[in-house]
C-alpha cells in the first residue's frame, strides 16, 4: 500500500510517498480501506518535531495523521460492532500512533462510528479530531449549561467552527472571535456575537462570561481571564495555562484547564449522529489529494484556514 512517511522532523520535503506492507490486524481492531485524511494543526507540529513527535519516533516508520474516513474490509479478533462493508470514520489512536497517511489503516473499532449515508466522506473526516475536541472541551470539561455565555476563540478554524455549533446546540449565547472576512462565517454557524479581534483588544469589548474555550494559545488565555466571571471555565488546547494564570484563576474561583482531545468511540457517534441530522456541519475549504500532503501543511501553517481541509484518495 501506499503510505506517507516522516522521514526526520523538519520540513515538507521529509513527508515521503512510498511504499509499505499492509497493517496486520490486532485484538480488536479492523482494516479501514481510507476515502479520506483529515489533516489538522498537530500534523504539522509533529511533523517538526513537537508535540507528539518524540513518541511517534519510537515505532519506525512514523507515518503523521489520525483522522480516518472509510470501509472497513477486514475484521479482526474480538470486533463485533463492525463488518466488512460497514463506511466508517474517526479520530485514531490520538495522542498516539494513528498513522492515518496510509490506504489502509489498521484501527480500533471502539475508536470508530459508522458512518451515515447523508454526508461525504471528506465531510465526515472533517468533523473528527476538531469536532471531538469541541465536544470533549464544551461537555466534559466546561459543562456548558444552556443560556450561559461561551467565548469561543478562532471561531472560523477547524476546531472553532465546530464548537460555534455545539455550544448552540447545548442552548448556550456564544461569541466567537475571528478577523472581519469570517464575519458572515461565523454569524452563520450560529455565534449570538462577532467580535474582530483585528480591531482592538478583545478583552475591551466582552465582559461576564461563564466559559471560555481558547484554541489559540500565548497570551489569550491570560487575557480570557479578565472576560471571565468569578466561578468561570478557562478551557485551552493551544498552551498558555501558565502558573501566573493558575494563580490568578485560583483567586477568582476560575476554574483552568490544558486540555488534550483524546480517542472515545461513544463521543464519536453522538458526532456521527449531530452530522447526519444536519445540527453540526462541517465546512471543508480545500481538498488536496493524496500527493498534495505538503501542500495541505502548508495552507494549515498560514493559520488562516476556515474550517478543514482534507485529503481525499
Amino acid at each position: 500500500m501506499k503510505a506517507i512517511i516522516l522521514n526526520e522532523a523538519g520540513g515538507t520535503e521529509n513527508l515521503v510517498v512510498t511504499e509499505l506492507p499492509m497493517p496486520v490486524l490486532k485484538e480488536g481492531e479492523v482494516l479501514v480501506k481510507v476515502k479520506a485524511i483529515g489533516i489538522n494543526p498537530v500534523d504539522i507540529k509533529t511533523r517538526k518535531g513537537l508535540a507528539l513527535y518524540n513518541k511517534l519516533k519510537e515505532e519506525a516508520p512514523v507515518i503523521l495523521g489520525w483522522d480516518i474516513a472509510g470501509e472497513v474490509v477486514e475484521v479482526g479478533p474480538g470486533v463485533t460492532n463492525l463488518e466488512e462493508g460497514d463506511e466508517v470514520f474517526g479520530m485514531v489512536n490520538f495522542p498516539g500512533h494513528g498513522k492515518a497517511y496510509a490506504e489502509y489503516v489498521a484501527a480500533p473499532a471502539n475508536h470508530l462510528a459508522e458512518m451515515s449515508e447523508l454526508i461525504t466522506p471528506q465531510e465526515a473526516v472533517a468533523g473528527t479530531l476538531a469536532a471531538l475536541t469541541a465536544w470533549q472541551v464544551l461537555i466534559d470539561q466546561a459543562n456548558v449549561q444552556p443560556g450561559e455565555k461561551v467565548l469561543i476563540h478562532a471561531a472560523a478554524g477547524g476546531v472553532g467552527h465546530y464548537a460555534v455549533q455545539i455550544a448552540k446546540y447545548l442552548g448556550a449565547h456564544v461569541i466567537g472571535t475571528a478577523s472581519d472576512p469570517n464575519y458572515d462565517f461565523v454569524k452563520e454557524l450560529g455565534a449570538d456575537e462577532f467580535v474582530d479581534y483585528t480591531q482592538g483588544a478583545f478583552e475591551d469589548s466582552i465582559e461576564d462570561v461563564d466559559v471560555v474555550f481558547d484554541t489559540v494559545g500565548g497570551s489569550n488565555p491570560l487575557r480570557s481571564l479578565k472576560v471571565l466571571k468569578e466561578g468561570g471555565r478557562l478551557v485551552a488546547i493551544a498552551g498558555g495555562i501558565t502558573e501566573e494564570l493558575t494563580q490568578l484563576a485560583e483567586k477568582r474561583n476560575i476554574k483552568a484547564i490544558a486540555y488534550l482531545v483524546h480517542s472515545n468511540g461513544d463521543d464519536m457517534e453522538q458526532i456521527a449522529e449531530l452530522l447526519e441530522a444536519g445540527t453540526l456541519k462541517s465546512h471543508v475549504s480545500k481538498e488536496y489529494s493524496f500527493e498534495q500532503v505538503a501542500e495541505a501543511h502548508k495552507q494549515i501553517e498560514t493559520g488562516k484556514t476556515r474550517g478543514k481541509i482534507v485529503i481525499v484518495l
